[in-house]
């Protein structure tokens, strides 16, 4: 199962994240790939990322068959208040000089000559996109230009922030990737946007941000019916309202649980409960 973007790229259904994940970064990233996982998601960030550790299995998996080409990877750019000292490029250089030096330092640490996506990991600014946004936005839009990445995207954006660059910039986003709680019916405002401009949504923390729902009757009672996990219920939720999940898993056999939630459909009135569960 794979979704397609507006520009025709397709992505797999499904993407482990690797943030946070330090030193055991290869071994995960491995595991992660033999379980099943095709689509990887890091970030030029050490603060948060170790995406050379991300290369360093990818080197692995094409020593067993596993080449550059079966796999999809996207990365990001952080702008220096996302980072700490340990900066991927000069501090005091232009924002577009920073993310061409950010974008050459991600392939040399993915062992790659293009990506799959390229994503901005979030504005500049709190609210509406200042000159710095634009900035670093028509400097992600010349790598999509020259084809050095076939899908460019933005992170951590509000829907006032995405529709501006829907609008207004030369190429809308192809991809968004949100943290996404139920609190706030599961960032529906971004994802009714993306659903208009035919934008893929990536849900990260559908699970961390949103504990409170594991304890809902209804979320039970779909779990034992389908004779799945909680965080399966979420996953296909997300699926079929046309959400990509990521998941960041560190347990072998929750990979392999989370690979598995398109195994069954979730009926329609199900997938309403869910939309309000936490509202």
């Amino acid at each position: 199962m794979s979704w397609t973007t507006y520009n025709h790229v397709s992505i797999p259904s499904f993407m482990y994240g690797t943030a946070w994940k330090k030193e055991a970064t290869t071994g995960l990233v491995l595991q992660a790939v033999e379980t099943g996982f095709t689509a990887i998601d890091t970030a030029n960030q050490l603060v948060h990322y170790d995406e050379a550790r991300v290369g360093e299995a990818l080197l692995q998996l094409a020593t067993q068959g596993i080449t550059r080409d079966k796999l999809f990877l996207q990365t990001k750019f952080t702008s220096i208040n996302g980072q700490d000292h340990r900066l991927p490029y000069d501090a005091q250089a232009s924002i577009t000089t920073q993310v061409q030096q950010s974008f050459a330092s991600s392939l040399s640490h993915l062992h790659t000559d293009y990506l799959d996506s390229y994503v901005l990991h979030g504005p500049y600014s709190r609210r509406g996109l200042g000159a710095e946004d634009w900035e670093v936005w028509a400097a992600i839009e010349s790598l999509y230009d020259t084809g050095k990445t076939k899908m460019i995207g933005i992170s951590n954006v509000t829907a006032d922030q995405l529709t501006l660059l829907c609008v207004k910039a030369k190429h809308k986003p192809m991809m968004v990737q949100n943290r996404c709680y139920a609190a706030f019916g599961w960032d529906k405002e971004v994802r009714e946007i993306c659903r208009i401009n035919q934008i893929m949504y990536q849900g990260f923390s559908l699970l961390t941000a949103n504990s409170g729902i594991f304890a809902e009757p209804d979320l039970r009672a779909m779990a034992a019916k389908y004779q799945t996990g909680l965080a399966q219920i979420v996953f296909r939720f997300a699926q079929q309202v046309g959400m990509l999940p990521l998941t960041g898993t560190t347990n072998v056999q929750h990979m392999k649980e989370d690979l598995q939630s398109d195994r069954f459909t979730l009926l329609p009135e199900e997938v309403q409960q869910i939309e309000t569960i936490g509202i």
